[in-house]
């Protein structure tokens, strides 16, 4: 057969490591996965095809894959409703900083502008996702677009788009080479002036506090040795959480929504703050002043709270040049204050709904949160609905050094969990990966529980099903308005994925939830557990503004008024003793 354009694409993604690509076949990429099947498979040397459900979790996937291995990883949808499902999780990636190759296939090139079946512009549909998007119109462009796009991918952290005619696949190669490929981000090195800078900041301080980001996980030992030289507490974002929480003595937990312990008091009394690999966007929690900000990324410094000092540098290197002008302190006792508040905080509300509720009804989400957190392995990969299993995540799951907690945490996108375990569980075949879904971001991409059979992928699939949008739920109630259109009818997602050929088991009484736990983490193949929690369980920041308590109260009078003594009475009973005190 005649060597095509789409022959030489596959050759370039193979030249770049790339073994698989998740997607969805269409007319317009029949060039393209013919190509791959020619290719025989990542196991002859290839590229294998992964097909899923939906475009939008082969993005979900690939993001996924992209994070677990710091590796690029690719998805492809076709012309029009392709690309448009594609779009969710493309943007998701890109804001994660997942290095992804999207292949968005289009019309023939002689109908574009014609108006013609499924036509749209995918160069104006992805270009706010992406570093790179550039369109295809010629066989002898491909190699070197794809090279230039890979580049971008890899190099700037983020998503690459090729918008790929598939007139111009199916035409004959124009052969060329791509050359030798970008294999990572530069890593900027700080001015020596700016070190010299920060070591006088930092002197001038008495009482200093650490917030470190995503941006500190290739410099975890380096932003421990600061902590160590200045007795500095260090507070965490989510993202941050599996990087700097493990074996940290100077952890003080998070600050924001999610936030629980003693970051937020850190931040707020400490004389100067540290913010290191961070882009963190709530600020209404942050002090708003005496910070510096360390970030790779120029355009991040100063965006959030007004700075004292901005470093646009790696936070390793930076971290590494400015240690030896540093003098050891003796005075512990910030750090020691800060810890013993952190203590208090954890017993009130970290524990409250984990002791002794093996035989409490309804099931506490918390309680299960915490029960998986006791089972799973030490290098478990952990995949997160955006909403409430975020909260129960940040506050009870134990990193290890080992294990991954991988979301949308930046874009916030539902129904990302189950699509983000089919890339962890592709890209680490021996790690146990947990979806932890709630029941609305389950339902809207619930045929992917079909891709998990059709791979025979042992995703264990756990349910926080509350038949409520919990998160907007509660954004109401704290906004003042009572809860609307939020809750939803009782789903049995057991019975669903039974049909599906998955391993279930469906808990309504807490006293059978660790033995169900159990049996779900030990099926050799996809399970799911369905576990009926109360809707009524509420997330609880560390710092609860007036405003806020004010909306609160609000909601609940609303209710009152319209008959709902009885949910408001519920709602207290559920949480009395989770409100910070």
């Amino acid at each position: 057969m005649t060597r095509t354009a789409a022959d030489d694409l596959v050759a370039v993604l193979v030249r770049a490591g790339v073994r698989r690509i998740y997607g969805l076949v269409g007319d317009s990429l029949n060039a393209f996965s013919d190509a791959v099947r020619r290719s025989g498979g990542a196991a002859a040397g290839g590229i294998d095809w992964v097909h899923v459900h939906n475009e939008e979790a082969a993005a979900f996937a690939a993001s996924a894959e992209a994070q677990l291995t710091g590796q690029l990883a690719v998805c492809a949808g076709s012309c029009g409703p392709g690309n448009t499902h594609l779009l969710q999780g493309v943007m998701d990636a890109h804001r994660s900083g997942a290095p992804v190759l999207v292949l968005a296939s289009h019309i023939a090139s002689r109908q574009i502008g014609s108006g013609y079946f499924q036509e749209t512009d995918p160069k104006a549909l992805f270009t706010q996702t992406a570093h790179y998007c550039e369109a295809v119109h010629r066989p002898d462009q491909l190699v070197r677009v794809s090279r230039l796009a890979i580049q971008n991918a890899v190099g700037k952290r983020g998503a690459a788009v090729l918008v790929l005619p598939g007139d111009v696949l199916a035409d004959h190669s124009a052969g060329g080479v791509a050359g030798d490929l970008v294999r990572g981000r530069p890593l900027p090195a700080p001015a020596p002036e700016d070190v010299r800078e920060l070591a006088g900041h930092i002197a001038a301080a008495r009482k200093i506090a650490i917030f470190a980001g995503i941006g500190c996980a290739d410099a975890r030992e380096e932003v421990l040795a600061l902590a160590e030289r200045l007795r500095a507490p260090i507070g965490h974002t989510l993202r941050g959480k599996d990087v700097l929480q493990h074996g940290n003595p100077y952890d003080v937990g998070m600050t924001g929504l999610l936030g629980y312990g003693a970051c937020y008091r850190a931040l707020h009394d400490a004389d100067l703050v540290l913010m290191l690999g961070t882009d963190f966007p709530y600020d209404d929690f942050l002090p708003g002043a005496r910070t510096v900000q360390i970030d790779i990324d120029p355009a991040r410094l100063g965006r959030r709270t007004p700075l004292v000092q901005g470093i646009a540098a790696d936070v390793g290197a930076t971290l590494r040049a400015l240690l030896p002008l540093l003098d050891r302190r003796g005075d512990h006792d910030f750090l020691h204050d800060m810890l013993r508040h952190h203590e208090r905080a954890l017993a009130h509300s970290i524990e409250t709904y984990t002791r002794d509720h093996g035989q409490r009804s309804p099931i506490h989400p918390e309680y299960l949160a915490r029960v998986l957190d006791e089972a799973a392995d030490d290098d478990a990969v952990f995949t997160v609905d955006t909403g409430m299993c975020c909260t129960w995540v940040a506050r009870y799951l134990t990193p290890t050094g080992r294990r991954r907690i991988l979301g949308s945490f930046v874009h916030g996108s539902m129904a990302n969990a189950l699509p983000m375990a089919i890339g962890a569980q592709i890209a680490a075949p021996g790690r146990q990966v947990v979806s932890l879904s709630g029941d609305g971001g389950l339902a809207m991409l619930l045929g992917e529980l079909l891709t998990v059979k059709t791979h025979r992928l042992p995703v264990k699939v756990v349910v926080f099903n509350n038949s409520s949008l919990g998160m907007v739920r509660l954004e109401m109630m704290v906004a003042g308005d009572p809860p609307f259109e939020t809750d939803h009818d009782e789903v049995d997602y057991a019975a669903l994925a039974a049909a599906a050929g998955f391993r279930t088991r469906r808990v309504t009484e807490p006293a059978g939830l660790r033995a169900a736990v159990a049996d779900l983490l030990a099926h050799d193949g996809p399970a799911l557990l369905d576990v009926v929690t109360t809707p009524d369980a509420l997330e609880v920041p560390s710092h609860v503004t007036v405003e806020e308590a004010r909306g609160f109260a609000l909601s609940l009078g609303k209710a009152v008024l319209s008959g709902g003594i009885g949910q408001v009475y519920e709602l207290a009973r559920q949480n009395l003793r989770n409100i910070p005190r």
